[in-house]
């Protein structure tokens, strides 16, 4: 039997005390990505967190934007409905063709459309005359405002970053194919400055395109024996594009036309004015009766695309349409609408500031806690459930399809990714290995060297997921 005083001495020493879960957590972080600032916050069922680490530190949130937009559009619009808005138009003013759009993100010249195609408005035109003067691509249902504010500008010439307007189509992207030993095919809409060439080695191909230019620069190399490869390219002028591919399914119909390919634009001073959000569109003449609409599906639909692909588009088109409810459908009218939505599930104003709808702005800025209120808040919602089921699934789907695979995960985490430059974010719920259903929000900002840190995020929430 020990002496009373080892017992004391063994007793005071102790053995070192198991490190707690936050303290493991912050161990993780700090070894997978070891400079950059991390924010974490988890909760139960009941609200109460479980793990909070900075949870009132302000993060770039990237594509964890989107949760805030498609929420508010869950709340406010009629999600579920034939999106009777949005649909694009065409029209017959004199002797010019005027093709409108709405909205609408969704509408196709593909050769194999069968729903809410443009070769739908181009029928009709050449249904009902064989001569047109002008074809005139209007996006003037919102301002004329392209790109969010904070987004780099090198991210123009990109599908992810290729401009916004109420008259979209094809998602605003322009399509190369590059294949080996061949002159690069496209359609004509922008020239080609082709500096690639045939080259043994793997495929390294880049493109570019300068502000304001209608010259696309293409470089890198491509393999003898490389399938060919498709580029796809952020277009400056959605609405003059539209037009242009409008003009050329006329004339596949025979239809002549003897003047130009137009765009008509909106400015933005009314929505970008604060004493102006709210009001409406300006004043418009009466305009000649419409001769043919595209109905386009549900927005759920479409939100069900922003959330799975990330699709930034389609979320800053979904912001415009917020900005609709009673203003001008500009980029702060919809915010105005998302603010109201936000503030409404308990998050406190100081805690989140947006400028986009997608998450490309660098001026954003969400708390971990701050999302999480909304996230909880959405599942109290009647449409809450719909709206989860509307975000990636670890290992199965969407932007986490390759993520969490193999892992107790799998399958078992729902959640809204995010990455930009030294970036990353990942929101949603899991499953944790108790059963224990789990919310939670994760922020990883500054990353050395540009790094996202989504490794990192992974690891925090496997460890908190074997925890509980």
């Amino acid at each position: 039997m020990p002496r009373p005083a080892l017992l004391l001495s063994l007793l005071l020493l102790g053995a070192t005390p198991a490190p707690t879960l936050e303290q493991q957590v912050r161990a993780i972080l700090a070894t997978a990505q070891p400079g950059a600032r991390h924010g974490l916050v988890v909760t139960d069922a009941d609200g109460r967190e479980v793990v909070a680490i900075d949870a009132d530190g302000r993060y770039m949130p990237a594509s964890n934007t989107k949760i805030f937009t498609t929420a508010a559009a869950f709340a406010t619009l009629p999600v579920d409905t034939p999106d009777t808005a949005g649909g694009m138009t065409v029209r017959i003013e004199g002797s010019d063709v005027i093709l409108a759009g709405h909205g609408d993100a969704r509408a196709s010249s593909a050769p194999d459309c069968t729903a809410d195609c443009l070769s739908t408005l181009a029928d009709a035109v050449a249904a009902k005359t064989r001569t047109v003067r002008d074809v005139v691509g209007d996006d003037t249902a919102f301002p004329d405002e392209r790109w969010p504010a904070g987004m780099s500008w090198n991210n123009m010439p990109t599908r992810s970053g290729t401009a916004v307007s109420a008259l979209t189509l094809d998602d605003n992207e322009w399509v190369l194919t590059v294949a080996p030993g061949r002159p690069i095919a496209s359609d004509g809409y922008y020239r080609i400055d082709d500096r690639t060439r045939t080259a043994p080695g793997p495929t390294r191909l880049g493109h570019d395109r300068a502000p304001g230019s209608d010259t696309v620069r293409v470089e890198g190399s491509i393999a003898p024996d490389a399938p060919p490869e498709t580029l796809r390219i952020g277009i400056e002028d959605p609405a003059h594009h539209a037009a242009w591919r409008l003009a050329a399914m006329l004339r596949e119909r025979g239809v002549r036309i003897t003047g130009r390919v137009l765009a008509r634009h909106r400015t933005a001073d009314a929505g970008d004015d604060p004493a102006r959000r709210g009001a409406a569109p300006p004043a418009r003449p009466p305009q000649p009766a419409v001769l043919a609409r595209l109905q386009p599906a549900p927005l759920a639909a479409d939100i069900a695309t922003i959330m799975k692909a990330s699709q930034n588009l389609h979320a800053e088109l979904l912001l415009r349409r917020l900005g609709t409810i009673a203003g001008t459908g500009s980029v702060a009218d919809g915010q105005a609408v998302v603010a109201r939505v936000v503030t409404s599930a308990g998050a406190p104003r100081t805690a989140w500031d947006l400028a986009d709808g997608s998450g490309m702005s660098s001026y954003n800025r969400a708390t971990p806690r701050a999302t999480v209120a909304v996230l909880r808040w959405i599942e109290r919602q009647p449409w809450g459930t719909r709206w989860y089921a509307t975000l990636p699934v670890g290992g199965v789907d969407g932007t986490l399809a390759r993520r969490f695979r193999g892992t107790p995960l799998a399958g078992k985490i729902t959640a809204k990714t995010g990455s930009l430059n030294a970036t990353a974010a990942l929101a949603g719920r899991l499953t944790a290995a108790s059963g224990r259903r789990l919310t939670f929000a994760a922020y990883a900002n500054d990353g050395p060297g540009g790094a996202s840190g989504s490794a990192a995020l992974d690891a925090a929430l496997l460890a908190v997921a074997a925890a509980n």
